[in-house]
């Protein structure tokens, strides 16, 4: 899997957006200075993240960017699906919707089992969890795996 930078920025504008306190709404230009991120680029993630129901938007001279849910109950699987799709895609298709002949017929097992693996780190961890920098154990316990910190 490749994390995009639609990804990487939406999470990163999300987590902003959860520490905030007083829930007040943040502009899209204070996410983009805060966390470096193009504003053109934010704008369309923002609207990607509002299409998909994370965030609202609240016009006016107070207006910005809120969550439209509990950063508890958002995943950084909801967030990925958000602005880039499914989380695993083989030519633009579903793994479970590939066909392939009889000799490679095994691939597809190789494709679902990789999403499976994602799910297990992706759907598990919040947006909340990152807001407040506490990972839930099925994420340290990977990464505590000193292999893992190691390009292959």
């Amino acid at each position: 899997m490749r994390v995009t930078a639609k990804s990487d920025y939406a999470l990163r504008a999300l987590i902003e957006i959860a520490r905030r306190d007083d829930g007040a709404p943040v502009s899209a230009e204070e996410l983009g200075r805060l966390q470096d991120i193009p504003h053109g680029f934010l704008q369309a993630i923002l609207a990607d993240l509002r299409r998909s129901g994370l965030v609202i938007a609240q016009r006016g001279q107070s207006g910005g960017w809120r969550l439209n849910k509990d950063a508890g109950d958002i995943s950084v699987a909801d967030v990925i699906r958000a602005v880039d799709g499914p989380l695993v895609s083989v030519y633009g298709l579903r793994p479970e919707a590939v066909n392939y002949n009889e000799s490679a017929a095994v691939l597809q097992h190789v494709w679902i089992a990789g999403r499976h693996a994602l799910r297990d780190v992706f759907e598990q961890v919040s947006v909340r969890q990152l807001a407040d920098g506490k990972l839930p154990k099925v994420v340290t316990n990977r990464t505590a795996d000193e292999d893992a910190w190691t390009s292959h």
